[in-house]
């Protein structure tokens, strides 16, 4: 391990799979980590991409250059503890300054054994990814030969075809009560139903017994999705990703949730089979990674994207009203649109680069969207599809 005697600060490098070496200093934990290089595009909301399951085996890039400035704090945390593999930023602000603010970006990091790169050229980085595409990268403060670092890049495992989301759903069932942070509560209780229709919200006053009951499927599922369908009032129950369809059946639920998650959906299977069995016996609603096991399960295909779609300012185009959405997302597969089964219509697309971004079932209460409507962090555009799933429960 070197260190530079002028700054105090540990050298690390990173090694792409195609040759391409990148020189700075560690942030954070120490040693040596493999995974997917990928890129996002939020200026804000480090320590929710920090605590994303979503983001596990994926070493992410931080395109905005200056991180860090508001800190972290116990209440923006979407998981307990971290997934991803490693965290890379050009420079960390060396002010964290913000009420809620509870100690400093490098700090969590070591708290949490992330390990960091700052110092590098990091739009270098994200131009190679955007034309290259996403690819396996070694960071290492252990070793620094690059002929090295090169060959263990090269032999990190792929993705396509891992089944990530065992690492990260949780091992049992739990019943879930926490509700909205008091800023997001009151867009929710004002109603926000735009693209919904009618009362969503279930009164205070209902017995937990006699509310909606929702059990989410957790694949890993950020926080923010239990807190939103909780504060419309209704009963939340989480069960692992590998839960049976008898298992959901016998919690007698008035609608799934289909979660989050990382990595490839087509290893998937167990999910696939259990959401077959699950369409047309109650509602479901799915994002992100629920969204393409739903496809699946109807008998759509998926594909991995060359960079992926990862930021809090992701354009969406809604086919029904004809808007566009600013959305967050975090996704690396998309559903293809070759051969897309009878049974589902595009809802929405993506307009970057036109993929299908959200699906309806034509016969039975089953609906799912690519991005993230509970956005944390993120804008708010697409919350109404809470009211949607919530209108479904109500009847």
């Amino acid at each position: 391990m070197t260190v530079n005697a002028r700054t105090a600060r540990t050298a690390a490098k990173l090694a792409l799979q195609d040759g391409t070496v990148y020189s700075g200093y560690s942030l954070g934990a120490t040693g040596e980590v493999t995974g997917e290089v990928v890129f996002n595009t939020s200026m804000t909301g480090y320590q929710e991409i920090l605590t994303d399951p979503s983001y596990c085996g994926q070493i992410v890039t931080m395109t905005y250059p200056e991180i860090g400035n508001y800190g972290v704090n116990s209440i923006d945390v979407e998981r307990k503890g971290t997934a991803l593999s490693g965290f890379i930023i050009r420079n960390e602000s060396r002010v964290h300054s913000n009420y809620r603010s509870e100690g400093s970006l490098s700090d969590y990091l070591q708290q949490h054994n992330v390990m960091g790169l700052t110092g590098i050229d990091t739009r270098a980085l994200v131009r190679r990814i955007r034309s290259e595409g996403a690819m396996q990268g070694i960071l290492s403060t252990e070793d620094l030969d690059d002929a090295s670092l090169i060959t263990k890049a090269q032999a990190a495992p792929s993705l396509v075809g891992r089944d990530l989301v065992r690492e990260v759903m949780p091992s049992q069932q739990e019943k879930w009560t926490q509700e909205l942070d008091e800023w997001t509560s009151i867009e929710v209780s004002r109603g926000n139903l735009r693209g919904g229709s009618g009362q969503t919200i279930v009164s205070s006053d209902v017995a937990d017994a006699d509310r909606p009951h929702v059990v989410c499927m957790d694949f890993g599922m950020k926080w923010n999705i239990p807190r939103h369908l909780r504060s419309r009032g209704n009963r939340v129950t989480i069960v692992p990703g590998n839960t049976t369809a008898d298992e959901i059946k016998r919690l007698e639920p008035n609608g799934v949730f289909l979660s989050n998650g990382p990595g490839d959906p087509e290893p998937l299977t167990y999910a696939h089979e259990t959401i077959a069995n699950l369409i047309g016996t109650v509602p479901v609603f799915g994002i992100c990674l629920g969204h393409q096991l739903l496809s699946l399960a109807c008998g759509a295909k998926t594909f991995k994207l060359k960079f992926g779609h990862r930021g809090a300012n992701q354009p969406v185009f809604n086919v029904k009203t004809q808007k566009v959405e600013i959305t967050t997302q975090n996704h690396g597969f998309a559903v293809d649109d070759k051969d897309l089964p009878d049974c589902l219509e595009v809802t929405h697309r993506h307009l970057n680069d036109d993929t299908i971004a959200g699906v309806r079932h034509k016969e039975a209460d089953a609906f799912a969207v690519q991005y993230h409507p509970e956005a944390a962090a993120g804008p708010h555009d697409s919350h109404y599809l809470f009211n949607e799933f919530q209108s479904m429960l109500n009847r």
